[in-house]
C-alpha cells in the first residue's frame, strides 16, 4: 500500500517500512506520531484520491533522530559599491520510519 501524504507543507510519497528525513518535527526521538492528512492511497489497481485528503486514512509513524543538513552559504555581492555579504543556514531534520497505513 503506498500513500501520498502532507506533513508540515510538503508531500511525501511513502510506504510501510520506508526511512525518510522531514522538515524538524516537535516530537521526541522514540515517540509515534498519527498523519491524518492522507492525500491519496493506493493499493494494488485501486486507487483513491481525496478531496483534498481522505476522511479515516491515517499513518503511523515513529521519529527515529533528529539532526542537521548540509550547510548551505548565502553570499551576495554587488561590484564597484562596496558590498559583500556572507550568511550561512543548516536546516533542521527529524528522520521518520513509516510503520503502517491504515485506511
Amino acid at each position: 500500500m503506498i500513500a501520498v501524504l502532507n506533513i508540515q507543507g510538503q508531500q511525501f510519497k511513502v510506504q510501510a517500512g520506508q526511512k525518510l528525513f522531514v522538515h524538524r518535527l516537535d516530537a521526541e526521538a522514540g515517540d509515534e506520531l498519527s498523519f491524518d492528512q492522507v492525500l491519496m492511497l493506493t493499493s494494488g489497481d485501486s486507487t483513491t484520491v481525496g478531496a483534498p485528503t481522505l476522511s479515516g486514512a491515517t499513518v503511523k509513524a515513529k521519529v527515529l533522530s533528529h539532526a542537521k543538513g548540509d550547510k548551505v552559504i548565502v553570499y551576495k555581492k554587488k561590484r564597484r559599491k562596496g558590498l559583500e555579504k556572507k550568511n550561512g543556514h543548516r536546516q533542521s531534520f527529524s528522520q521518520i520510519e513509516i510503520q503502517s497505513i491504515n485506511s
